[in-house]
């Protein structure tokens, strides 16, 4: 039952954002596109809820239970940037705007937007923590959660890996092609990312 609630938020976090963006700037409707946005956090809260009832009803603590809490942190931590970039393309492709700013390509600059990314990996790591502790607390029988202990580690183990790699780009910045700035990012890349 998680599992499948698991992909339905997602798909259901796609539709509300093609709604919600379609509103916007196809039907000229940014109130309506803003409202449809503005309910995507509703489907984490109704994973959080379907989740803690499963637990309650009785059921085994288990994998499905842990990618729930990994899931929402994901969507805590990225979700809004997700959003952000796709209605800046968006309002590119179907409002007439400007192309959006793609992420700085070399240097330091690069280096801190991957950073900043890392962040959001950081966050979701945090969440699923509080959530997958919260779960453990509740069940409340040491020798059940064994699986939900794991989804612990598997959260910080990406983050981790996200973060040596962010790390990466402060160690060994990519350098700008000969002629042109470090910082700036041209047309042609703010059209590609």
């Amino acid at each position: 039952m998680i599992v499948a609630l698991i992909a339905a938020c997602e798909i259901g976090f796609w539709v509300l954002l093609a709604a919600g963006l379609s509103a916007r700037y196809l039907l000229r409707m940014p109130r309506l596109g803003l409202g449809l946005l503005l309910c995507e956090p509703l489907l984490e809260v109704v994973l959080l809820v379907a989740t803690v009832l499963d637990l309650r009803s009785g059921a085994e603590p288990n994998w499905t239970h842990g990618l729930a809490a990994l899931y929402i942190g994901y969507t805590v931590g990225h979700g809004h940037r997700t959003v952000k970039w796709l209605d800046g393309h968006a309002a590119h492709r179907l409002g007439g705007a400007p192309p959006p700013l793609g992420p700085p390509r070399h240097g330091m600059a690069r280096a801190r937007h991957e950073a900043k990314v890392w962040l959001g990996t950081l966050t979701g790591a945090v969440v699923a923590t509080v959530l997958l502790q919260l779960a453990i607390w509740y069940v409340d029988d040491p020798s059940r959660v064994t699986s939900l202990e794991s989804w612990r580690f598997t959260a910080w183990r990406a983050a981790g890996i996200h973060g040596l790699i962010a790390l990466s780009y402060f160690i060994w910045p990519r350098k700008a092609p000969a002629g042109e700035p470090e910082a700036v990012t041209t047309s042609k890349e703010r059209s590609h990312s």
